[in-house]
């Protein structure tokens, strides 16, 4: 398995104001970035505060990839997984339309119920951990489900998470112009934070990108 963090962060490393809403942070060049990467992906994951703030739908825009994809023999978009401990996704949330398979990876600690409605609604849950999802376990069952290229898009307490659990192997940066700040808005890896072995990245590459640059890591490791 490979697991790629993309974000967009401001110049002083937000992902969106302290009110946590979206932000347009790159461009056009930037976006279109995205969409090839999603469409490269196996699956595209994000946290369940993603979902809540953003409602994002995590579907290939371009249709000349979705066509490729296609003639590949892949699904038009890749499978959605959302890693959402209490089952909190909405029923109505837009990744649970049919334009992709959608998983959902939950702890012990989810209500019963919650994990009916989704299921009922056509996600396939994944279930690990006790009171969180334990995401060793939830990726390798992703992996056994044949997702082998995942594309993590956030939010920032999954970001960290999956840095402290040693599963990221890329992590991809646009840094755009914009100055957000706050000490409540969210940054690329909240969580607990490190206070020893920090994670080391190495710096692959360098590109100006719209008005920013974009910043390519290769994991190497705590």
């Amino acid at each position: 398995m490979h697991v790629v963090v993309n974000a967009a962060t401001s110049a002083d490393g937000k992902l969106s104001s302290r009110r946590r809403e979206q932000i347009a942070i790159s461009g056009e060049a930037d976006f279109e970035r995205v969409d090839r990467l999603r469409a490269d992906s196996d699956a595209v994951v994000v946290g369940a505060g993603t979902v809540l703030a953003d409602d994002p739908h995590l579907t290939v825009k371009d249709a000349d990839l979705r066509d490729q994809r296609v003639e590949d023999g892949e699904a038009a978009n890749p499978v959605r997984v959302v890693v959402d401990s209490k089952a909190r996704t909405p029923v109505d949330a837009e990744i649970l339309d049919d334009a992709a398979e959608t998983y959902v990876c939950v702890s012990e600690a989810a209500p019963v119920d919650r994990r009916m409605d989704l299921a009922n609604r056509g996600a396939e849950l994944v279930t690990a951990g006790d009171d969180r999802v334990d995401l060793l376990r939830a990726f390798a069952a992703l992996q056994e489900a044949g997702l082998e290229r995942l594309m993590v898009e956030g939010g920032g307490e999954l970001i960290f998470s999956l840095f402290e659990d040693g599963l990221v192997d890329e992590l991809r940066v646009f840094v755009g112009p914009k100055v957000i700040g706050g000490r409540d808005a969210p940054t690329l890896a909240d969580g607990e934070g490190f206070v020893e072995d920090f994670p080391t990245l190495e710096l692959e590459s360098v590109e100006r990108l719209d008005d920013g640059v974009l910043l390519t890591w290769q994991a190497g490791g705590r």
